[in-house]
């Protein structure tokens, strides 16, 4: 987080002790195994087109607030948030646990970890 303000770094350190995290491995293992969760990229519109994570579907960090209850009604549904490093899915998922949703994780690492990883990636 070299490139980003203290003040927000602060404020992310604050979202992950709120909220529950996995790694990338976590996520990749549960695919291979075909465990059923939602998973949604956080990122903006632009980094999703360059690539994206299997089965994972869209909902910017920008909208994810305001959309999310018509996409999961189900307070309960297991979703799994990542973004580009861990931090903005971290406030995401901050904010659906304050709407109410009790299985939100905040994947740690983001796009980068899992590309590191040599994991696939898509494009749509």
């Amino acid at each position: 987080m070299a490139n980003h303000g203290s003040r927000f770094v602060d404020l992310c350190n604050a979202a992950r002790e709120r909220v529950q995290e996995c790694t990338v491995a976590d996520v990749a293992g549960r695919q291979e195994k075909g465990e059923s969760f939602l998973l949604f990229d956080v990122r903006e519109e632009s980094e999703w087109a360059n690539g994206h994570i299997p089965q994972a579907e869209h909902m910017g960090k920008g909208v994810i607030e305001r959309d999310i209850e018509k996409r999961v009604p189900d307070l309960d549904t297991e979703m799994v948030l990542y973004c580009g490093g861990g931090y903005r899915s971290a406030l995401a998922a901050d904010n659906l646990k304050q709407m109410g949703y009790t299985n939100v994780i905040s994947m740690d690492g983001g796009f980068r970890g899992w590309k590191e990883a040599g994991h696939q990636v898509v494009k749509d």
